[in-house]
């Protein structure tokens, strides 16, 4: 016996709705329903069992926090959940290769610096003159700005990750950093 496709969204959005009131009933029902549709397009992305299971747990925790945002006249809860899955899968592969990046350059640095251990009193004094520059150009930086670059580049967050954090918009991220970083090439590069 068909189902009717219109009656399965109508149940699909009556469910988010139930979610964002604390249904955890609904949650369990929509949880089971899509679950499995949601893990196999985290895989696909990520390759990886492991890192897309915690994807969709991930995912399912945004969905029980964000149900109440969701708007039925912008998609379908599947689709919605889909965005969230691809978006959340996206930001742990990139996180991934960051870590991968920083990893393999401490590694180089720390070769190099294998080298060239027999370094001068002269190099000491130039490396800690150009710290004391770097911090100094960091300081003029604002606080949102300097947050949002300690954050991404000590921390290894991605742009989502740090959003959340601090409870911002993801493009006001994107912003912070972009700006943050041109503020600190122009005042470098005066000085270096």
């Amino acid at each position: 016996m068909e189902t009717d496709p219109s009656s399965d969204l109508a149940n699909e959005i009556d469910l988010l709705q139930k979610i964002a009131l604390g249904d955890k009933r609904a949650f369990a029902e929509f949880y089971d329903h899509f679950s499995g549709v949601l893990f196999s397009a985290a895989l696909r992305v990520l390759n990886n069992r492991e890192a897309a299971e915690d994807v969709i747990q991930d995912v399912f925790i945004q969905i029980w926090e964000k149900a109440p945002l969701y708007d039925a006249t912008r998609g379908k809860p599947l689709t919605w959940a889909m965005t969230l899955t691809r978006n959340k899968s996206i930001d742990r592969l990139r996180s991934v290769q960051r870590r991968a990046r920083l990893h393999e350059d401490a590694g180089k640095e720390a070769q190099t610096a294998e080298q060239f251990d027999g370094h001068s009193a002269l190099d000491d004094v130039e490396t800690t003159e150009r710290g004391a520059i770097v911090r100094a150009a960091f300081e003029k930086l604002n606080k949102e700005q300097r947050q949002a670059l300690e954050m991404a580049f000590f921390g290894s967050l991605t742009h989502t990750e740090i959003a959340e954090q601090l409870g911002e918009p993801v493009g006001t991220i994107k912003a912070r950093i972009r700006r943050g970083m041109m503020k600190l090439r122009d005042v470098l590069e005066s000085r270096l």
